[in-house]
């Protein structure tokens, strides 16, 4: 069927068509949805200001989304933040364009800022597996928070890809679980003996799930009332056993994902086993995991070597396992 060649109801009928593509189509998380949601409505924002008025797409040029990145610029806004958000514009309009509007390419040929990327951050062995000791598992809460923990750490999951499991996603047996990460993509990843193990304690003395939890497919990590254990709720007790465990620095579930990585390569598994485990799209985005591991042996090598050290450079191995900045 022929489109008319504007898009119905100007920007913000544009994002209510790209946000249901998103959803509908790609089977983007709420998180992602969100994302693009606020990239787009800043950018709407801006036209709005920018031109004295609401700016159709059609009349969208590449002035208006330079001027929109100095317009970040100058709000102070990072060098990553405003390369997302131009990722975003492109998405959006090739999104339209792909969908016979008669739309242009004002961010195709605009530059994505140079940023230096970020290497993860992630727990020496001995902080990991101390934390792993932490909850008292003789409790059906302690019980949930160890499997928690084992299965963030040993499996490398992402947290929301944690909060989505079901009992039937579990495969004690064989020590597999079914995950289903970004984009509703499934892979199968191996967990330890430890989560299977935690994942039995757990189930014999876990509460019942719910009604609405059941509806949705029985969880595997509830909450006090049967529910599904939410993401936030995820952080919220990490946040408790790193208090707790006083470990005099802050760290995240992903900061486990990207332990178990680190830890991995670090032991000898090749990159393609632990892209397949982490579920990256690229190989490059699994590469960066290289860099940290070059910097743990190049503070082994500055500890060690009488050389290294005779030149005043000392390893520390506290802290968590993030190279410092360069100043």
């Amino acid at each position: 069927m022929a489109r008319s060649p504007d898009v119905p109801g100007g920007l913000k009928g544009a994002r209510a068509l790209f946000e249901a593509y998103l959803r509908e189509e790609r089977g983007a998380s709420a998180h992602t949805l969100r994302a693009y949601s606020l990239d787009l409505a800043d950018f709407e924002a801006f036209l709005t200001e920018w031109a004295g008025g609401p700016l159709p797409p059609e009349e969208v040029d590449a002035l208006a989304v330079r001027s929109y990145l100095a317009h970040l610029y100058r709000r102070g806004v990072g060098p990553s933040t405003v390369s997302r958000r131009l990722s975003s514009l492109r998405s959006f309009f090739r999104f339209l364009r792909r969908e016979g509007y008669k739309v242009g390419d004002p961010a195709e040929r605009t530059p994505s800022p140079k940023a230096r990327r970020p290497l993860p951050t992630f727990l020496p062995v001995d902080d990991a597996v101390r934390l792993m000791e932490l909850p008292d598992a003789r409790t059906p809460e302690g019980a949930r928070d160890r499997l928690m923990l084992e299965i963030l750490y040993g499996s490398g999951l992402r947290v929301g890809e944690l909060s989505g499991l079901d009992d039937a996603d579990v495969d004690t047996r064989e020590r597999l679980i079914r995950v289903r990460g970004k984009g509703k993509k499934e892979r199968i990843v191996p967990m330890t003996k430890e989560a299977a193990q935690a994942v039995k304690a757990y189930c014999r003395i876990r509460p019942g799930a719910s009604r609405a939890a059941r509806a949705a497919g029985s969880p595997l990590l509830r909450n006090q009332r049967g529910g599904r254990l939410t993401p936030a709720r995820v952080r919220a007790i990490l946040r408790g056993y790193e208090a707790k465990g006083g470990f005099g620095y802050h760290f995240t579930p992903h900061a486990l994902r990207h332990s178990a990585a680190t830890h991995l390569l670090e032991m000898g598994a090749d990159l393609r086993s632990i892209q397949e485990i982490l579920g990256h799209a690229s190989l490059s985005t699994t590469q960066r995991y290289t860099q940290v591991d070059f910097n743990h042996l190049r503070t082994v090598y500055d500890a060690a070597h009488p050389r290294a050290r005779a030149g005043g450079r000392k390893g520390s191995t506290r802290g968590p396992g993030k190279p410092k900045e360069k100043r």
